[in-house]
């Protein structure tokens, strides 16, 4: 009784933060301009709702009874592993004031207009106050999780459970040791013709087809449904409804293709995880408190860069799809062969944005990032000499000179909402992806398949040794239980080491 009364309770907590992304969803794709302030009162009061409600004594209650009914059942057991989980979300919400969660709500909203006018002018100065403030409430908000080494720890938890700054340095350093050689060896190659993606391409047609090939990856329509944004992004109200949306730009067709197949990915994620999860703990992020059923947002993102790239810039894929490409669009790609177009949409060019940044140099921004997030939260770099660090460390990694701030610091949104310590999961999700990329290889119905265009066996085995798991197993045990090993470079290095080896001819 007090452990489906538990699953009851907090099937009530994923109904609330489904209501948020709805919400969500429709703010960003529907809403017409003028509701964004009372839209983000709402999202803002069924958060509270949802936290207040997992916090309770009544919860409390149903959890202390829900552990003593399972208490003799196997550590890993569902049952155990749900009741640990609610228990570890409700002592983290119970060591952060709800004070120090309303400012830094308010400072988030205020940060973001603040930030957009900065970034507009290119104005450092105008933003440096809001982030001062904002690294302070991340400092109080770090010393309220609580951390054994570094305060940055304490806020990659929330993203990225077990993850550390004496964890991040050795992947950095193997990275940029496998990486930066083949950016150098590019740097004296000739880089692939892309003017035929930069003339127009009439958008209708390029959402068609980028649909077409998210279904054949796997993404369920019915289930799902695609529509236009201004920033791509994926959001589910349980497994039963998992929407994906995309940008179109009718003179540079790489932009949706991709970035539809990038949300797919994410999509795939919840649509197949195990139907038994759906409104518990294992479908929910608690600490976060969003509806998502990934571990980690490293392991979500390793699904959306492993379709997006390690399926879906492979030369095997397009000698498969590009007739279907061709027929779509016959003017604009007349005379363009597959070769020609699998280089194209794989050329490296170091740039200043990290969204526009092609497959090898991408990790390097946020290495970057990462390195001046942890600098700035312990001190060592005050928010004054930040622009300087940043222009020398993308000088350092790419060899590109800042011009203006606007090009340089000021271009991510993520410090004007307060978020600090989110940034490694995109590398950690580049690693993930070609770690379990390497191994469903390995089994032949997945390779036949990928010769074939048949990605059903490839989908299959995501799901058999991720999607399906949604919260159950950390990331390092869903790791070791799928390639026998934890977090590891070296498949994502020999990977990207092979493709542009041959891309460039080195």
């Amino acid at each position: 009784m007090g452990y489906n009364a538990l699953l009851e309770r907090m099937g009530e907590v994923n109904d609330l933060l489904c209501s948020v992304s709805m919400l969500s969803w429709d703010a960003r794709v529907m809403m017409p301009p003028g509701g964004a302030d009372t839209r983000a009162r709402q999202m803002a009061t069924l958060k509270v709702f949802a936290r207040n409600h997992l916090v309770s004594d009544e919860t409390r209650r149903l959890l202390d009874a829900a552990e003593a009914e399972t208490a003799s059942l196997p550590d890993d057991s569902v049952e155990r592993t749900i009741c640990a989980q609610v228990r570890e979300a409700i002592d983290y919400h119970l060591r952060i004031p709800a004070e120090l969660v309303q400012r830094r709500a308010e400072m988030g909203s205020k940060g973001q207009h603040i930030w957009a006018k900065a970034r507009a002018e290119s104005d450092f100065a105008a933003f440096a106050p809001v982030l001062k403030a904002t690294l302070e409430l991340n400092r109080e908000m770090a010393e309220c999780i609580g951390y054994e080494r570094h305060p940055y720890d304490a806020l990659m938890y929330r993203f990225e459970p077990g993850e550390s700054v004496a964890s991040l340095q050795p992947l950095f350093a193997a990275l940029r040791e496998g990486i930066l050689p083949l950016l150098r060896a590019i740097e004296e190659k000739p880089h692939p013709r892309v003017d035929f993606l930069e003339r127009p391409y009439p958008t209708d047609k390029q959402l068609a087809f980028a649909l077409d090939m998210a279904r054949a990856l796997g993404y369920d329509t019915h289930r799902g449904r695609l529509d236009l944004t201004v920033h791509p992004f994926e959001i589910s109200f349980t497994r039963n409804d998992v929407r994906i949306t995309t940008r179109v730009n009718g003179e540079w067709m790489p932009k949706g293709l991709f970035g539809t197949l990038h949300e797919a990915g994410h999509a795939m994620y919840e649509q197949y995880c195990d139907p038994a999860y759906t409104r518990t703990p294992l479908a929910t992020d608690l600490v976060g408190l969003y509806a998502v059923g990934g571990v980690s947002f490293g392991a979500h993102e390793s699904q959306s860069r492993l379709f997006e790239n390690q399926v879906g810039r492979s030369r095997e894929f397009w000698e498969l799809n590009y007739g279907a490409l061709h027929d779509t669009f016959p003017d604009e790609l007349a005379g363009i062969d597959v070769e020609t177009f699998w280089r194209a949409i794989n050329r490296v060019r170091p740039g200043l944005i990290r969204v526009e940044s092609d497959e090898l140099t991408y990790d390097f921004h946020i290495m970057l990032r990462v390195d001046l997030e942890a600098a700035l939260i312990d001190g060592s770099l005050k928010v004054a000499d930040l622009p300087e660090a940043w222009n020398a460390k993308m000088k350092e990694y790419l060899g590109l000179d800042v011009p203006n701030d606007r090009l340089g610091v000021l271009q991510d949104v993520h410090w004007s909402s307060g978020q600090v310590g989110t940034f490694c999961n995109y590398t950690i999700g580049n690693v993930m992806a070609g770690q379990l990329f390497a191994e469903a290889k390995t089994d032949p119905d997945v390779s036949r398949g990928l010769a074939e265009a048949n990605y059903v066996p490839l989908r299959e085995w995501m799901t058999e040794h991720v999607h399906r798991h949604g919260r159950r197993y950390t990331r390092e045990q869903l790791l070791e239980r799928a390639t026998g090993r934890g977090l590891d470079p070296a498949p994502y290095v020999d990977y990207l080491t092979t493709k542009y080896s041959a891309i460039y001819d080195l």
